[in-house]
C-alpha cells in the first residue's frame, strides 16, 4: 500500500511568506519586462484592428498592474486564510518599494484594478478572459477596431480570443507551487 500524500508534506520545499513575495515580484517584473513588447507587438500587428494602436513597448505600467492584480486575485484560493494576507501584504510591500510609492499607494491600486477587472468581465468569472479585457480597456484599444465593435465598446472576437491566449501564459500556475512548496510563517 503506496500513501504517498500522507508525507508529501514533509517532502516539500519550505518557504516564508516573504520568500514568497520575493520569487513572486522578482519573477512578474522579469516576465512583464520581457512580455509585454511581445504582447505590444501582437497588439501593433494585429490584422483585426484598421490601423496599428502603436502602442510603446516600453509602457508597461497598467500591463504591469494588469498581471499583478489578476495573480493577487488568485492567491486566496491556494493558499490558507491568513497565511494568504500576509503573502499579499507582503507583496503589495515589496512592489511599493521598487516602485518607490506607498505599499497602502499600491495595496490601493491593485483594488482599483481588481474592481475595473471584475466590472469588465461580469459575468464572467474567468481571470483570463478578465486580464484581456483589460488590457484592451487600459490602452484604449476599442478606437483601432472596426465601426460594428467600436460601437459596442466590446474586443472584436477573434482578438479577443488569441490575446487571451497570450495574457495566459502570465498567470501563475499556483497549483504547482502549492505543490512543490509549503509556506511557513515567519515567527517574529
Amino acid at each position: 500500500m503506496r500513501n504517498a500524500g500522507l508525507f508529501n508534506w514533509m517532502t516539500k520545499r519550505k518557504l516564508t511568506e516573504e520568500q514568497v513575495a520575493n520569487i513572486f515580484v522578482d519573477t512578474t517584473f522579469e516576465t512583464v519586462e520581457n512580455g509585454w513588447p511581445e504582447v505590444a507587438e501582437f497588439l501593433n500587428e494585429c490584422p483585426g484592428f484598421e490601423q496599428s494602436p502603436g502602442l510603446d513597448t516600453e509602457d508597461y505600467g497598467r500591463f504591469l498592474m494588469i498581471i499583478v492584480s489578476a495573480n493577487i486575485q488568485m492567491i486566496p484560493k491556494h493558499f490558507d486564510s491568513g497565511v494568504d494576507r500576509q503573502i499579499i501584504q507582503r507583496i503589495c510591500s515589496k512592489f511599493a518599494r521598487s516602485l518607490d510609492i506607498s505599499p497602502e499607494s499600491f495595496a490601493s491600486k491593485v483594488k482599483q484594478y481588481r474592481a475595473f477587472m471584475k466590472q469588465i468581465n461580469r459575468p464572467s468569472k474567468n481571470v483570463g478572459t478578465a486580464m484581456t479585457r483589460a488590457v484592451f480597456y487600459k490602452y484604449h484599444l476599442n478606437q483601432y477596431q472596426n465601426a460594428y465593435f467600436r460601437d459596442m465598446n466590446a474586443p472584436e472576437p477573434n482578438i479577443q480570443r488569441d490575446l487571451k491566449r497570450l495574457m495566459e501564459h502570465f498567470l501563475w500556475d499556483w497549483d504547482a507551487f502549492t505543490e512543490s512548496y509549503r509556506v511557513v510563517s515567519e515567527r517574529i
